[in-house]
């Protein structure tokens, strides 16, 4: 496809927070690179650890539309700029890369630029957080599919999508749906799904700091809502396995695994380690 020589450009997935879920591929990678743009979301044992010593790390850093985050167009000029320098690039994504990561607009602009690349994926948050909540997405018996939909932008689902969202008995993983739990359960129910359908709210995924709230579609207004982004939803009979099988402690304090942007001014720099 390619005839350049240069070194491709990797895309690779960090997993969704425990840096030991990082593949051995992503590993490798991290270890020969010498530029890596990386994304808020990404484990600071990740960088600290298993990036080369002396590549240079530059952060990336998205958290919803808040207005020092790294603007789509930044970062496709970063991994051209750095690849046409001869160097080799990862750009490393929390969670895998494929899914609600705007990989498509960075491949588009590979290729635009005749740029090789290699994808590297990883656990997804959904993956993730169930595993560690002690539940299996498609359990037998329970349900046959899962659905993974993104609340980043409500608005991009009409009320035929909500709808078939309510009678399907596939389990529904909300992704960035922490602040709207209340309003996407009181869709739901209003729509015909059953107040009575397990739902766990899952802040800070397969970190120290994750928490699992256990609670059912009709009884959200009378739980204590309050999460840490990152977070997510399941809903589904899955979700009342979580209590029989939760292997994990419950983490109560209210500390943070990723920092905010707001809150580390490093997100914003470059960092070139000797």
């Amino acid at each position: 496809m390619y005839t350049i020589t240069k070194p491709p450009v990797v895309i690779a997935g960090a997993g969704p927070g425990d840096p030991e879920l990082l593949t051995l591929k992503a590993l490798k990678a991290l270890q020969q690179a010498e530029v890596v743009l990386t994304d808020r979301l990404v484990s600071p044992d990740i960088l600290d650890h298993c990036v080369h010593p002396r590549a240079e790390i530059i952060y990336t850093g998205k958290e919803s539309r808040r207005a020092n985050s790294t603007p789509q167009l930044t970062i496709n000029a970063l991994l051209v700029q750095h690849w046409y320098t001869g160097k080799r690039v990862v750009r490393l994504k929390g969670g895998d890369i494929g899914i609600f990561g705007n990989l498509l607009d960075e491949l588009e602009t590979l290729h635009l630029h005749r740029i090789p690349f290699e994808l590297i994926p990883g656990v997804t948050a959904s993956c993730g957080a169930a595993a560690y909540a002690g539940i299996p997405l498609t359990a037998r018996r329970h349900s046959t599919a899962v659905r993974i939909i993104t609340m980043h932008d409500p608005e991009v689902h009409d009320d035929r999508y909500w709808q078939e969202l309510a009678s399907t008995g596939d389990t529904l993983v909300f992704y960035m749906g922490g602040e709207k739990t209340a309003r996407i359960a009181a869709r739901l129910v209003s729509l015909g799904k059953s107040p009575d359908t397990p739902m766990l709210q899952i802040s800070q995924a397969t970190t120290p700091m994750q928490h699992v709230s256990a609670m059912t579609l009709g009884s959200v207004t009378g739980h204590d809502l309050h999460f840490i982004s990152p977070c997510l939803l399941i809903i589904g009979e899955v979700a009342a396995l979580h209590k029989q099988f939760a292997w994990r402690e419950q983490y109560h304090a209210n500390e943070r695994y990723f920092l905010s942007l707001t809150d580390s001014p490093k997100q914003l720099t470059h960092v070139t380690r000797a």
